[in-house]
Protein backbone atom coordinates (compact mmCIF):
# COMPACT_ATOMS: atom_id res chain seq x y z
CA UNK A 1 0.00 0.00 0.00
CA UNK A 2 2.93 2.30 1.12
CA UNK A 3 4.60 1.87 -2.37
CA UNK A 4 1.53 2.33 -4.21
CA UNK A 5 0.59 5.83 -2.85
CA UNK A 6 3.72 6.86 -3.57
CA UNK A 7 3.56 5.75 -6.93
CA UNK A 8 0.71 7.31 -7.23
CA UNK A 9 1.58 10.88 -5.62
CA UNK A 10 4.63 10.49 -7.94
CA UNK A 11 2.63 9.94 -11.06
CA UNK A 12 0.27 13.14 -10.08
CA UNK A 13 3.55 15.20 -9.68
CA UNK A 14 4.92 14.48 -12.89
CA UNK A 15 1.88 14.97 -14.60
CA UNK A 16 1.26 18.10 -12.77
CA UNK A 17 5.02 18.92 -14.27
CA UNK A 18 4.15 18.08 -17.19
CA UNK A 19 1.20 20.28 -17.54
CA UNK A 20 3.31 23.64 -15.76
CA UNK A 21 5.84 22.91 -18.69
CA UNK A 22 3.29 22.85 -21.46
CA UNK A 23 1.44 25.65 -20.25
CA UNK A 24 -0.57 27.49 -21.72
CA UNK A 25 -2.26 24.33 -23.68
CA UNK A 26 -5.32 25.62 -23.76
CA UNK A 27 -7.38 29.27 -24.45
CA UNK A 28 -6.54 31.77 -21.53
CA UNK A 29 -9.64 33.96 -19.80
CA UNK A 30 -8.84 37.87 -19.42
CA UNK A 31 -11.33 39.15 -17.10
CA UNK A 32 -12.07 42.85 -17.21
CA UNK A 33 -14.05 44.60 -14.15
CA UNK A 34 -15.27 47.10 -16.87
CA UNK A 35 -18.15 47.26 -19.71
CA UNK A 36 -17.57 47.07 -22.99
CA UNK A 37 -16.80 49.91 -24.89
CA UNK A 38 -14.86 52.01 -22.55
CA UNK A 39 -10.82 52.44 -22.82
CA UNK A 40 -10.60 49.26 -19.84
CA UNK A 41 -11.97 47.28 -22.11
CA UNK A 42 -10.05 48.63 -25.05
CA UNK A 43 -7.06 48.16 -23.46
CA UNK A 44 -7.96 44.38 -21.78
CA UNK A 45 -8.99 43.35 -25.56
CA UNK A 46 -5.77 45.14 -27.31
CA UNK A 47 -3.91 43.28 -24.61
CA UNK A 48 -5.84 39.34 -25.36
CA UNK A 49 -4.95 40.36 -28.99
CA UNK A 50 -1.16 40.70 -28.75
CA UNK A 51 -0.77 38.07 -26.16
CA UNK A 52 -2.86 35.77 -27.77
CA UNK A 53 -0.06 35.66 -30.95
CA UNK A 54 2.67 35.93 -28.48
CA UNK A 55 1.75 32.55 -26.41
CA UNK A 56 -0.38 30.57 -29.31
CA UNK A 57 -3.38 30.33 -27.51
CA UNK A 58 -6.45 32.21 -27.63
CA UNK A 59 -6.73 34.36 -24.68
CA UNK A 60 -11.11 35.51 -24.36
CA UNK A 61 -12.01 38.94 -22.97
CA UNK A 62 -14.62 38.20 -20.06
CA UNK A 63 -16.82 41.50 -18.79
CA UNK A 64 -17.63 41.60 -15.38
CA UNK A 65 -18.33 45.24 -14.83
CA UNK A 66 -19.80 46.35 -10.88
CA UNK A 67 -18.80 46.77 -7.47
CA UNK A 68 -15.81 49.08 -7.99
CA UNK A 69 -14.02 46.07 -9.61
CA UNK A 70 -14.99 43.85 -6.57
CA UNK A 71 -16.77 41.36 -8.62
CA UNK A 72 -14.01 40.58 -11.34
CA UNK A 73 -11.53 40.29 -8.86
CA UNK A 74 -13.56 38.36 -6.51
CA UNK A 75 -14.29 36.13 -9.38
CA UNK A 76 -10.97 35.10 -10.44
CA UNK A 77 -9.91 34.78 -6.81
CA UNK A 78 -12.30 31.77 -6.91
CA UNK A 79 -10.82 30.11 -9.78
CA UNK A 80 -8.50 27.44 -10.26
CA UNK A 81 -5.04 28.47 -9.91
CA UNK A 82 -3.70 27.09 -12.99
CA UNK A 83 -2.77 30.59 -14.68
CA UNK A 84 -5.70 30.23 -17.67
CA UNK A 85 -7.89 32.98 -16.00
CA UNK A 86 -5.94 36.57 -15.65
CA UNK A 87 -7.48 39.72 -14.11
CA UNK A 88 -7.36 43.45 -15.87
CA UNK A 89 -6.03 44.92 -12.57
CA UNK A 90 -6.14 48.05 -11.39
CA UNK A 91 -4.95 50.43 -8.08
CA UNK A 92 -8.86 50.08 -7.43
CA UNK A 93 -8.89 46.49 -7.13
CA UNK A 94 -5.53 45.78 -5.98
CA UNK A 95 -5.09 48.75 -3.48
CA UNK A 96 -7.66 50.93 -2.90
CA UNK A 97 -10.62 48.60 -2.54
CA UNK A 98 -8.78 47.18 0.87
CA UNK A 99 -8.51 50.59 2.34
CA UNK A 100 -12.37 51.65 1.50
CA UNK A 101 -14.51 48.64 2.03
CA UNK A 102 -14.32 47.03 5.87
CA UNK A 103 -15.49 43.62 4.16
CA UNK A 104 -14.41 42.21 0.71
CA UNK A 105 -14.97 39.25 -0.83
CA UNK A 106 -11.48 38.60 -1.95
CA UNK A 107 -8.18 39.51 -0.40
CA UNK A 108 -5.40 41.35 -2.99
CA UNK A 109 -2.86 40.21 -0.33
CA UNK A 110 -3.58 36.88 -0.31
CA UNK A 111 -5.82 35.74 -3.41
CA UNK A 112 -3.93 38.07 -6.09
CA UNK A 113 -0.40 38.28 -7.22
CA UNK A 114 0.33 41.10 -9.67
CA UNK A 115 2.42 39.94 -12.88
CA UNK A 116 2.42 42.93 -15.09
CA UNK A 117 1.71 46.93 -14.94
CA UNK A 118 0.93 47.78 -17.89
CA UNK A 119 -0.12 51.27 -18.54
CA UNK A 120 -0.94 54.69 -16.27
CA UNK A 121 -3.92 56.91 -17.22
CA UNK A 122 -2.40 59.87 -17.03
CA UNK A 123 -4.35 62.63 -14.80
CA UNK A 124 -4.73 65.98 -15.10
CA UNK A 125 -6.03 68.59 -12.90
CA UNK A 126 -8.55 71.23 -15.22
CA UNK A 127 -10.67 73.97 -14.37
CA UNK A 128 -13.01 76.27 -16.31
CA UNK A 129 -12.37 79.02 -18.63
CA UNK A 130 -14.34 81.18 -16.19
CA UNK A 131 -12.34 80.89 -13.19
CA UNK A 132 -9.03 82.75 -14.78
CA UNK A 133 -7.06 80.00 -13.24
CA UNK A 134 -4.12 79.07 -15.29
CA UNK A 135 -1.14 77.56 -13.04
CA UNK A 136 -0.93 76.18 -9.20
CA UNK A 137 0.08 79.16 -8.02
CA UNK A 138 -3.47 80.92 -9.46
CA UNK A 139 -5.04 77.79 -7.72
CA UNK A 140 -3.69 78.86 -4.41
CA UNK A 141 -4.36 82.62 -4.90
CA UNK A 142 -7.84 82.11 -5.99
CA UNK A 143 -8.55 79.39 -3.10
CA UNK A 144 -7.54 82.50 -1.06
CA UNK A 145 -9.64 85.10 -2.32
CA UNK A 146 -12.44 82.69 -3.13
CA UNK A 147 -12.48 80.71 0.77
CA UNK A 148 -15.72 78.38 0.99
CA UNK A 149 -16.58 79.12 -2.90
CA UNK A 150 -14.64 76.58 -4.46
CA UNK A 151 -16.09 73.22 -5.25
CA UNK A 152 -14.59 70.18 -7.29
CA UNK A 153 -16.07 67.74 -9.27
CA UNK A 154 -15.79 64.06 -9.42
CA UNK A 155 -17.35 60.67 -10.38
CA UNK A 156 -17.65 59.29 -6.87
CA UNK A 157 -16.67 58.91 -3.54
CA UNK A 158 -13.37 56.98 -3.21
CA UNK A 159 -12.75 56.73 -7.02
CA UNK A 160 -9.16 57.25 -7.91
CA UNK A 161 -9.87 60.32 -9.06
CA UNK A 162 -11.80 62.02 -6.09
CA UNK A 163 -8.43 60.69 -4.10
CA UNK A 164 -6.13 62.13 -5.98
CA UNK A 165 -8.00 65.54 -5.67
CA UNK A 166 -7.94 64.90 -1.91
CA UNK A 167 -4.02 64.58 -2.46
CA UNK A 168 -3.46 67.57 -4.19
CA UNK A 169 -5.84 69.53 -1.59
CA UNK A 170 -3.50 68.77 1.31
CA UNK A 171 -0.32 68.73 -0.61
CA UNK A 172 -1.40 72.45 -1.58
CA UNK A 173 -2.95 73.58 1.36
CA UNK A 174 -6.29 74.15 -0.84
CA UNK A 175 -9.23 73.81 0.79
CA UNK A 176 -12.54 72.67 -1.95
CA UNK A 177 -15.80 71.30 -1.43
CA UNK A 178 -16.40 68.01 -2.72
CA UNK A 179 -19.48 67.34 -5.22
CA UNK A 180 -20.01 63.91 -6.33
CA UNK A 181 -21.68 63.47 -9.82
CA UNK A 182 -22.97 59.73 -10.95
CA UNK A 183 -20.72 59.58 -14.10
CA UNK A 184 -17.98 61.89 -16.01
CA UNK A 185 -20.59 63.69 -17.94
CA UNK A 186 -22.63 65.42 -15.48
CA UNK A 187 -19.34 66.43 -13.35
CA UNK A 188 -17.86 67.96 -16.31
CA UNK A 189 -20.67 69.42 -17.25
CA UNK A 190 -20.80 71.06 -13.88
CA UNK A 191 -17.35 72.02 -14.56
CA UNK A 192 -17.98 74.09 -17.30
CA UNK A 193 -20.64 75.99 -16.32
CA UNK A 194 -19.09 77.17 -13.15
CA UNK A 195 -20.66 75.32 -10.95
CA UNK A 196 -17.49 73.67 -9.45
CA UNK A 197 -13.96 74.89 -10.42
CA UNK A 198 -12.30 72.11 -9.97
CA UNK A 199 -11.67 68.13 -11.32
CA UNK A 200 -8.75 65.55 -11.64
CA UNK A 201 -9.78 63.64 -15.18
CA UNK A 202 -8.25 61.33 -16.94
CA UNK A 203 -6.18 63.21 -19.65
CA UNK A 204 -8.59 60.83 -22.50
CA UNK A 205 -11.91 62.68 -21.28
CA UNK A 206 -10.96 66.14 -20.57
CA UNK A 207 -8.15 66.56 -23.53
CA UNK A 208 -11.21 67.51 -26.36
CA UNK A 209 -12.39 70.03 -23.90
CA UNK A 210 -9.52 71.29 -23.30
CA UNK A 211 -8.69 71.72 -27.09
CA UNK A 212 -11.74 73.38 -27.49
CA UNK A 213 -11.22 75.85 -24.72
CA UNK A 214 -13.86 74.62 -22.58
CA UNK A 215 -11.52 73.63 -20.03
CA UNK A 216 -7.90 74.79 -18.90
CA UNK A 217 -5.21 72.47 -17.50
CA UNK A 218 -3.30 73.45 -14.56
CA UNK A 219 -1.74 70.67 -14.24
CA UNK A 220 -0.67 67.00 -14.78
CA UNK A 221 -0.38 64.63 -11.93
CA UNK A 222 2.57 62.21 -12.75
CA UNK A 223 6.26 62.75 -12.14
CA UNK A 224 6.94 64.09 -15.97
CA UNK A 225 4.69 65.71 -18.35
CA UNK A 226 2.16 63.75 -20.29
CA UNK A 227 3.05 63.17 -23.91
CA UNK A 228 -0.59 64.24 -24.37
CA UNK A 229 -0.13 67.61 -22.59
CA UNK A 230 3.31 68.60 -23.37
CA UNK A 231 3.01 71.90 -22.65
CA UNK A 232 1.21 71.23 -19.86
CA UNK A 233 3.50 71.12 -16.44
CA UNK A 234 3.08 69.12 -13.33
CA UNK A 235 2.36 69.56 -9.93
CA UNK A 236 5.77 68.38 -8.98
CA UNK A 237 7.32 70.84 -11.29
CA UNK A 238 4.75 74.11 -9.75
CA UNK A 239 6.84 73.95 -6.87
CA UNK A 240 5.48 70.57 -5.04
CA UNK A 241 8.62 68.01 -5.69
CA UNK A 242 7.88 64.67 -6.00
CA UNK A 243 4.23 64.47 -6.25
CA UNK A 244 3.09 61.80 -8.35
CA UNK A 245 -0.58 60.33 -8.30
CA UNK A 246 -1.85 57.90 -11.61
CA UNK A 247 -4.63 55.28 -11.38
CA UNK A 248 -2.92 52.17 -13.48
CA UNK A 249 -3.76 49.02 -15.34
CA UNK A 250 -1.86 45.78 -15.19
CA UNK A 251 -2.20 41.97 -14.86
CA UNK A 252 -2.91 39.72 -11.72
CA UNK A 253 -3.29 35.67 -11.75
CA UNK A 254 -4.62 33.36 -8.56
CA UNK A 255 -1.86 33.70 -5.98
CA UNK A 256 -2.08 29.62 -5.93
CA UNK A 257 -0.72 29.60 -9.49
CA UNK A 258 2.38 27.68 -9.96
CA UNK A 259 5.27 29.61 -10.04
CA UNK A 260 6.69 28.54 -13.01
CA UNK A 261 3.37 29.05 -15.16
CA UNK A 262 3.13 32.69 -13.49
CA UNK A 263 6.43 33.46 -14.78
CA UNK A 264 5.47 32.16 -18.07
CA UNK A 265 2.57 34.69 -18.22
CA UNK A 266 5.01 37.37 -16.99
CA UNK A 267 7.54 36.65 -19.46
CA UNK A 268 4.92 36.55 -22.27
CA UNK A 269 2.93 40.02 -21.35
CA UNK A 270 6.55 41.66 -20.85
CA UNK A 271 7.40 41.20 -24.47
CA UNK A 272 4.08 41.91 -25.04
CA UNK A 273 5.15 45.35 -23.45
CA UNK A 274 8.09 46.27 -25.49
CA UNK A 275 6.06 45.85 -28.90
CA UNK A 276 5.93 49.20 -30.52
CA UNK A 277 2.45 48.56 -32.12
CA UNK A 278 1.23 47.84 -28.64
CA UNK A 279 2.43 50.51 -27.29
CA UNK A 280 1.01 53.17 -30.24
CA UNK A 281 -2.29 51.07 -29.67
CA UNK A 282 -1.98 52.06 -25.99
CA UNK A 283 -1.13 55.88 -27.59
CA UNK A 284 -4.31 55.86 -29.32
CA UNK A 285 -6.17 55.08 -25.87
CA UNK A 286 -4.58 57.91 -24.59
CA UNK A 287 -2.64 55.69 -22.06
CA UNK A 288 0.65 55.54 -21.23
CA UNK A 289 2.69 52.04 -21.47
CA UNK A 290 4.82 50.88 -19.01
CA UNK A 291 7.76 49.33 -19.01
CA UNK A 292 8.49 45.85 -17.52
CA UNK A 293 9.44 45.53 -13.81
CA UNK A 294 10.75 42.44 -12.14
CA UNK A 295 8.73 40.78 -9.54
CA UNK A 296 10.62 42.56 -6.67
CA UNK A 297 10.04 45.93 -8.36
CA UNK A 298 6.02 45.24 -8.56
CA UNK A 299 5.91 44.61 -4.91
CA UNK A 300 7.52 47.52 -4.02
CA UNK A 301 5.57 49.66 -6.31
CA UNK A 302 2.29 48.25 -4.37
CA UNK A 303 3.89 49.08 -1.38
CA UNK A 304 4.32 52.27 -1.92
CA UNK A 305 0.95 52.62 -3.84
CA UNK A 306 -0.52 51.45 -0.46
CA UNK A 307 1.10 53.68 1.73
CA UNK A 308 0.35 56.80 0.04
CA UNK A 309 -3.17 56.36 -0.14
CA UNK A 310 -3.80 54.94 2.74
CA UNK A 311 -2.59 58.30 4.10
CA UNK A 312 -5.14 60.03 1.90
CA UNK A 313 -8.31 57.88 3.11
CA UNK A 314 -7.13 57.80 6.65
CA UNK A 315 -6.45 61.87 7.07
CA UNK A 316 -10.35 62.17 4.79
CA UNK A 317 -12.11 59.73 6.84
CA UNK A 318 -13.06 57.83 3.75
CA UNK A 319 -14.66 54.74 3.55
CA UNK A 320 -17.43 53.21 1.61
CA UNK A 321 -20.15 50.29 2.87
CA UNK A 322 -21.08 47.30 0.35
Amino acid sequence: MKKFLISVTLSVVASLAMAQADFPAKPLKLVAPYAPGGSADMLARTLATYLSAEIKQPVVVENKPGANTMIAATAVSRTPADGYTLLLASNASMVLNPLLYKKLSYDPAKDLTLTNILAEAPLVLVTNSQTGIRSVADLKAYAKTHAGQLNYSSIGLGNPLQLTTELIKNRLNVEATHIPFNGSAPALTALMSNDTQLMVDVVSTSLPQIKSGKLVPIATTALTRSQFLPDTPTIAESGFPGFKAATWFGVAVHSGTPAQVGARIKSAIDVVMQKPEFVAALNTMYLAGKKPQSQPELVAFLKEDEAMWRKVIIDNHIALDQ
